[in-house]
Order: C-alpha cells, then structure tokens, then sequence
C-alpha cells in the first residue's frame, strides 16, 4: 500500500476510498510512512468521516484532546468507545462519567470494558451499588477469558455477594459463574443442591458442583465433600481422602473429623495417635469437641 500517495491525494483533496482507509489505519499503527506530528493529510479523511482514520487521528494526537477519538466512537468504532472511557475516566479534559462511553463498548463486546462496567457496579462508581450488574458484566468479561474479570467474581462469590435478593437470579448467575469454572461459585452450586435452596435437595449434583470446586483447591467444598462421603454414602476412604486435603488447608471442622475417623477406625485402621494430633490442631482453632475428645484420650 503505497500510503504517501494515499496521504497526497487526500491533502488534494481527492476521494479515497474507504477500503484504503483501512490501509492508512494499518500505516499509521506501525508508524509506516506517516510521521507522527503530521497528521494533516489524516485529517482530510477525518473531514470526510473514516471511522477508522479518526480513531486513529486519536492515536497521534495527545489523549487530553478527545474530539478525534469522539468522532469515531460516534460511529460506532468499539476500540475508540473503550478509549474514551478512558478518557472520561481518567477525567482528560473531559466530565469524569465514564458510564455512558464504556458501557457503550461493552455492549460492543469489548472484554475490559465489560469488566470495568463490573468495577463500576461493583464500587457503585457514579451509578448505584448494584451486585447483580457487576456479576453480569463481569461474566461477559470472563466468557472471553478476562482472568481480572474471573478474579473479581470468585472473590464476590467467596465473599458471599452472589446471594441476590432473587433466588432465581441467584442460581442462574451462580450457575454460569460456576460453568466457567469459578471454584468458589462452584461450591455455592453445590451448598445449593445440598441443602436445598431454591431448588429440591440433590446429593449427586451437590457431590459434581463439589467435585469441581475441591479438584481447585476449594477447603470448604473438600471439607462438604467429605461430610457427603461419610454421612450420606458412609465411603469413608473417600471422605478421609478429603477430610485430609481440606484439614491440611487448616479447616478445624475437617481436622477434627480426621481425628474421629481415625480414633473410631470408620473404613480405616485405627490410629489414636494421628487421632490425637488431629484434634491438637482443631483444638489449637478453639474447636472444643476436638478438646474435649482429646481430653477424654488422656485419661483412657
């Protein structure tokens, strides 16, 4: 693409079409034969309305000037809509009301708008407070593989933001969170289906959403994990499988069942030794039955 001509013939005046628009774009991005602080030729494409070109006029000229960037959101360029939310963000000369121009990239698909318009719903940032909408944002952003958007939402999940005032709502957000592999809304789809909230009691869809979220690391879904094990399918392999891998993460309630596995030999050797030490670490968290049996151990 010879661009210099190109660049002539709009400083003449002439018609370019809008196909090599896209050519001056592709120059201008890798700096190719269009010098920096010469933005005249550019700007005759810019009169005649390039999208693509005026975005680009943003790229050359300073962000504290807006207009260029302005024009080609306008026409619905999703790269210079985020730039604006930038822009409007960053308060660049502009109303710091970065809502209106991110959301409208977002809507575009743009990943890091959608997770910003997550940050905006979740800090309330100019609009209400509002979980809903930032679980839903933050979902668009992850559906394209965002990790911050995927770090924002296991973090409200774990922090017990994902109860919205619907249960319907609830289980519909909390399900595609958990689909995307979310470990911490993975574990609230399995309280979910155990203990029945909002929809009837289901061990083995409680035991799958469980699966997944201890197969991460989740203490708390390998410690449920166990407890499904040993009370309901009385497996206590298994359950001390995971009793094990959730007590050496530091859950109380699992070091102790370790230690009333291993006292009473359920599915196991006895070993009222390790028993002893299990206890000793719940009991070190304050759990006063682990006390209280260990208290009995020493006077057997």
């Amino acid at each position: 693409v010879d661009s210099e001509a190109i660049s002539k013939d709009l400083e003449e005046g002439k018609d370019v079409p809008l196909d090599d628009s896209g050519a001056i774009s592709k120059d201008l991005e890798e700096g190719k034969d269009v010098l920096l602080d010469d933005s005249k030729a550019i700007s005759k494409a810019d009169e005649q309305g390039i999208a693509d070109t005026q975005f680009n006029l943003g790229l050359i000229y300073p962000l504290d000037d807006a207009e260029a960037i302005s024009k080609a959101a306008e026409q619905g360029i999703a790269a210079a809509q985020f730039n604006m939310g930038l822009i409007y963000e960053e308060g660049r000369g502009v109303p710091q009301n970065d809502t209106e121009a991110i959301s409208k990239a977002a809507e575009q698909g743009i990943a890091a708008a959608q997770f910003n318009m997550g940050l905006i719903y979740e800090e309330g940032r100019g609009v209400p407070q509002d979980d809903t909408e930032a679980i839903k944002w933050y979902l668009k952003a992850a559906e394209q593989g965002n990790d911050d958007a995927k770090n924002n939402l296991n973090m409200m999940y774990q922090n017990g933001r994902g109860n919205l005032q619907e249960e319907a709502e609830t289980i519909k957000w909390c399900r595609k969170a958990a689909e995307l592999g979310i470990a911490s809304a993975q574990f609230n789809m399995g309280l979910i289906y155990d203990e029945g909230k909002g929809v009837p009691i289901n061990d083995a869809k409680a035991i799958k959403w469980y699966l997944k979220a201890a197969e991460q690391g989740h203490a708390n879904a390998q410690y449920n994990l166990g407890l499904m094990y040993s009370r309901g399918l009385e497996d206590y392999a298994e359950a001390t499988r995971w009793f094990l891998k959730s007590a050496e993460q530091g859950i109380a309630d699992a070091q102790f069942n370790i230690g009333l596995i291993l006292e009473e030999g359920r599915g196991v050797k006895r070993d009222p030794a390790s028993a002893a030490v299990w206890y000793g670490e719940a009991a070190q968290q304050g759990h006063e039955e682990a006390q209280s049996r260990l208290d009995k151990m020493k006077y057997k």
